[in-house]
């Protein structure tokens, strides 16, 4: 009667140790000290940018407003007037609180200001990888199983355009076709979507195809090579001479393994995306993040330029991070590298 609760305890502890020795969890454990050690790199670089910057940044930033004592209230707000050492330490320990210090434009505070213009971008850029993806999917399959063919040429030759257009070039050509000729969407403007769905929609379209030309011609090259690999590989000639049907190669064979490759670009695009729409939000007149640094740069708003990097580092080592588990979700093999 005694001897069960004294096997019960190492029974559990052994049961224990081996969810916590598991691949799933070692894989996270490793990806998570590496996001956390780049995490603490960019937070380096991004507290250096204020730093590095010639002359005195509070002084360039106020221009014309400067005053003593509205000099000295933002030299206080920003920690500036404390020595170097302590402005770092708070820095980091105000910035991993969510506080990162107050605009020198306008007082406000720098992550408020963030969290007004973030919706914007995520929307900008979710959409955007929607295009993306309706484009490169299946123009990628497609030049895939056509390879060599006139369907695989012509789909190389047209990622090759997109990816040489500069995205603010489309976004003009796409105001003139559809906002200043046909005049069937709005040319500039952000609609939120609680406030009306209908007008959210017009106004995404135009930025978000941009956004979606450009960032699909890259993803269609990814998927094409992907789905070469995986038609190649002995596992679908396999299941070929097995008289399986065509669909149930595509989809459950080739389909399943090539969504290795396309989900890690995918999750790259996106964090991409996020960081690198400035210039179509300054085109279309976008209140997001992008624009909200462009005018930072203009206004020498060091505060939100820091802020904004720092925000955008952060999304981005949070998707690869996303990425990373879906990865080791959907191959098995990944885990246990």
């Amino acid at each position: 009667m005694s001897a069960a609760p004294q096997n019960a305890a190492p029974a559990s502890q052994t049961a224990s140790s081996k969810v916590l020795s598991s691949p799933v969890l070692r894989f996270l454990a490793r990806r998570l000290l590496y996001t956390a050690v780049v995490l603490l790199g960019v937070m380096v670089v991004v507290f250096a940018l204020v730093q590095l910057v010639p002359g005195d940044p509070i002084r360039i930033a106020l221009g014309t407003r400067y005053t003593p004592e509205t000099y000295a209230a933002l030299q206080a707000a920003s920690g500036l007037d404390r020595p170097l050492p302590v402005q770092f330490f708070s820095y980091i320990g105000s910035a991993l609180t969510g506080d990162l210090g107050v605009s020198f434009r306008n007082g406000a505070p720098v992550t408020l200001l963030l969290l007004e213009r973030l919706p914007a971008t995520l929307t900008l850029a979710l959409g955007g990888l929607v295009v993306a993806l309706l484009i490169a999917i299946p123009l990628g399959t497609l030049a895939a199983l056509k390879e060599g063919g006139w369907a695989d040429g012509v789909v190389r030759v047209l990622s090759q355009i997109g990816v040489s257009v500069p995205d603010f070039w489309m976004g003009m050509l796409l105001i003139t076709l559809f906002s200043t000729v046909l005049g069937w969407l709005p040319s500039a403007g952000y609609t939120p979507f609680t406030q009306d769905p209908a007008g959210w929609l017009s106004h995404l379209l135009l930025p978000a195809v941009t956004v979606g030309l450009v960032s699909g011609a890259i993803m269609t090259r990814y998927v094409r090579a992907a789905v070469l690999d995986v038609a190649h590989a002995g596992f679908i000639r396999t299941a070929r001479s097995k008289g399986l049907r065509r669909a149930v190669v595509l989809g459950r064979h080739l389909g399943r393994n090539a969504l290795v490759p396309v989900l890690t670009i995918a999750g790259i695009q996106l964090a991409t995306l996020l960081g690198g729409v400035i210039v179509v939000e300054v085109v279309f007149a976008w209140p997001g993040l992008g624009r909200m640094m462009f005018d930072a740069v203009s206004s020498r708003d060091y505060p939100v330029i820091q802020g904004a990097v720092l925000l955008i580092a952060v999304i981005f080592l949070l998707i690869n991070l996303i990425v990373d588990l879906l990865y080791a979700i959907v191959d098995p093999r990944i885990r246990l590298a």
